[in-house]
């Protein structure tokens, strides 16, 4: 899917250059919602697009922006000992970053790649060839018609330590989000997510639109992870979107989703069908607010027990605040969801919420809660039947002169997974770090 996302955005980049104008949803975001006739927004809970967190000066477009990191943390349970006692562990990252915003008349695509090395000081064995890529890739089809690709990958040991974590993206109002809450240990990764979006106004205040995502979660050594296990996600949906006025959006939406779990004893799928309405407010051009909510049908297969079928509901809240000093996201949702890791699929009880403050023109901080209960459909006896995670974290950040910059960051992590045994036995976890980054950006066709 990646290959096939990068292959397109060369072909297309390849086409004739038109005047500079904002095209896509997300786009027309961050100047206001238009009228009655005017182009049309695609509220979160169908969109796919997180929350952004940057500031009005970090959200500029035609920038060629690259640099490099260098950072050093300590984590107090970085992994479990032989004799099953959390091992704390040192370790130094380097990552060159470089990223390319670009806008056309038609086209708004952003690509963002960091290549990397981090050492451990004790697990040396968990050294790691660090890789961070993705794509955002917005291209007007016609007068009414855009499609949208989305794709990330990432290869790692610790995703608790990734190059750019001031401007992360955790809080989504979108209906379906993969399940990150299950934190490893230091441990070999290999995570990949894509998203494919086209949307159709096909009147001045009427929209339908169908997506199709993917997800994949791959830990190559499994002893390293004991209890933990892959998993992989695969769905379609179709959605109709109205406009009631300027600020009122509703909606409904029909999602299918299968969930794949590979276990010890055999894998476990779980067929899911969703449908549900929705509703958004924009208050202001960067301040919205969604809901999201309707009935959830489940089937779950596993080997060794009978299929068990069953109704939930599901339900989301989220909203967003982009301002020029400070940014703001929060999010709810119950629904089922990957495991994350897990033997099967889960029903995730989950909120969000992310602070990011400008004090001065050189000094900024954020801080991030997470909390999620995931509850496994019809575990198997003898298997992880679920838990909670519960994490924060803040940031401080220092600029130094015209490129440099002097990051600190203290994360919290408590997890209760009491039959996992890579992370029963290190449930807590602290992890300081100080990273220090030279940054430029590049003005692109000026």
């Amino acid at each position: 899917m990646l290959i096939r996302v990068l292959i397109g955005v060369i072909l297309l980049t390849a086409f004739p250059v038109w005047a500079q104008v904002a095209t896509s949803g997300a786009e027309a975001a961050a100047t206001g919602p238009g009228g009655s006739g005017g182009p049309m927004l695609t509220p979160a809970p169908v969109s796919g697009d997180g929350y952004a967190m940057g500031f009005a000066s970090e959200t500029r477009a035609n920038y060629l922006r690259g640099g490099f990191v260098f950072g050093s943390a300590y984590d107090d349970n970085a992994t479990v000992g032989v004799n099953g006692q959390p091992v704390s562990d040192l370790s130094y990252s380097i990552w060159p970053t470089i990223a390319l915003d670009q806008t056309r008349s038609r086209m708004h695509w952003v690509l963002s790649y960091s290549p990397g090395f981090t050492f451990y000081q004790k697990t040396s064995s968990r050294n790691e060839k660090d890789q961070n890529l993705a794509v955002d890739f917005k291209y007007r089809l016609s007068r009414h018609v855009t499609l949208s690709l989305r794709d990330s990958f990432q290869k790692t040991s610790n995703v608790l330590n990734q190059p750019t974590s001031d401007l992360t993206q955790p809080v989504s109002g979108a209906v379906f989000v993969p399940n990150d809450s299950v934190i490893a240990p230091i441990a070999d990764m290999l995570r990949n997510s894509a998203n494919a979006t086209l949307t159709y106004q096909f009147s001045a205040n009427g929209m339908v639109g169908a997506s199709g995502t993917f997800t994949n979660l791959h830990y190559p050594n499994q002893a390293e992870v004991p209890g933990l296990y892959d998993s992989s996600s695969r769905g379609g949906s179709a959605f109709y979107n109205h406009r009631l006025s300027k600020r009122h959006y509703i909606g409904a939406t029909y999602q299918y989703q299968t969930f794949l779990a590979y276990p010890t004893v055999g894998q476990s799928e779980t067929q899911a069908h969703s449908i549900l309405l929705f509703y958004t407010l924009y208050l202001r051009p960067t301040i919205s607010f969604s809901l999201f909510g309707g009935p959830q049908y489940s089937d779950t297969n596993q080997v060794g027990a009978p299929a068990t079928r069953s109704w939930s509901p599901a339900a989301g809240a989220s909203m967003g605040w982009q301002g020029k000093a400070t940014s703001f996201a929060a999010s709810y949702s119950r629904r089922i969801s990957d495991g994350g890791g897990l033997t099967g699929a889960v029903h995730s009880n989950s909120a969000d919420a992310s602070l990011r403050r400008q004090f001065t023109r050189t000094l900024s901080a954020s801080v991030g809660s997470n909390y999620t209960n995931n509850s496994v459909l019809d575990a198997l006896p003898g298997f992880n039947a679920g838990g909670h995670t519960i994490s924060g974290s803040a940031l401080v950040k220092r600029q130094i002169g015209e490129h440099l910059n002097l990051q600190l960051q203290y994360i919290r992590a408590h997890q209760s997974y009491n039959d996992i045994a890579a992370i029963s036995g290190a449930p807590n976890r602290n992890r300081e770090s100080v990273t220090i980054s030279y940054q430029f950006a590049r003005p692109l066709g000026r």
